[in-house]
């Protein structure tokens, strides 16, 4: 089996694939990337988690690694070596693939979103918004010519930073309110972050399309996507897999 890893800033994105070419993914989980561990406590949260998941190590024979927290990287190959006595391979912007780029400054994790969107879906243009850390969006066509990725800050970043810089703020549990118009803190904020972001996703969609003069096919992934896609017709499909399958796509190109 092919075990595959998405580090992130906020998390790391783990997904068991049979070492086919089938994008099926068996069994897929995540633990935070905070607070910093050991490279034993790495050792032992690992099998923790197999013996969970009924996981039995000797039948992972190939490891895959995409990050964007260097300092993750090798602790966590590490930690996987010592369990699996298998050297992960780590793949980034500059791993083969089918598709064309041109960027220097393109995340492993954007990389693997483009990579996935173009191999599974046969559209004209598509367009990934990953809702992580930042809020990304991660556009593609047909014959593989990555058009532009646009950056903002993620929902969980701006909400912290919201809270982090005000006093009387409490914890605001992200769900959509009942109302637009808020009545109490709590639902006040609750509108700014879903709705606001909501306009924001929609607005960006409406001026890729405009500049690209055709509609972008659209998906959402990452942590947060369940809670915006149900509230948009911009989004055709979600998938919290995506990019663990983009890891799993360049595996194949590069092992």
């Amino acid at each position: 089996m092919l075990l595959t890893i998405n580090i992130g800033n906020s998390s790391i994105r783990f997904g068991l694939f049979n070492n086919n070419y089938n994008l099926k993914c068996n069994c897929s989980w995540i633990i935070n990337s905070n607070p910093h561990r050991s490279l034993d406590e790495y050792i032992l949260l690992f099998r923790n988690i197999y013996q969970q998941y009924g996981i039995f190590s000797k039948l992972i024979k190939n490891i895959v690694i995409g990050s964007v927290v260097p300092t993750l990287t090798n602790i966590v190959e590490q930690s996987l070596y010592k369990i699996h006595k298998i050297k992960p391979i780590i793949v980034d912007r500059y791993s083969s693939s089918p598709i064309i780029h041109y960027s220097h400054q393109l995340g492993t994790d954007l990389y693997a979103n483009a990579i996935a969107a173009y191999t599974l879906y046969n559209k004209e243009n598509i367009l990934v918004i990953d809702f992580g850390t930042a809020l990304s969006f991660t556009c593609i066509d047909k014959y593989g010519n990555l058009k532009g990725v646009i950056i903002a800050p993620g929902v969980n970043s701006s909400l912290s930073a919201l809270i982090g810089n005000t006093s009387k703020l409490p914890k605001i549990k992200l769900k959509k309110p009942p109302h637009i118009l808020g009545e109490y803190t709590e639902t006040c904020i609750q509108s700014g972050i879903i709705y606001g972001y909501l306009s924001m996703v929609e607005g960006l969609i409406n001026r890729i399309n405009q500049e690209l003069k055709k509609n972008c096919f659209v998906i959402a992934t990452g942590g947060l996507s369940h809670i915006y896609t149900p509230l948009t017709k911009e989004i055709h499909f979600k998938d919290k897999l995506h990019t663990i399958k983009g890891l799993k796509i360049l595996f194949h190109w590069n092992k």
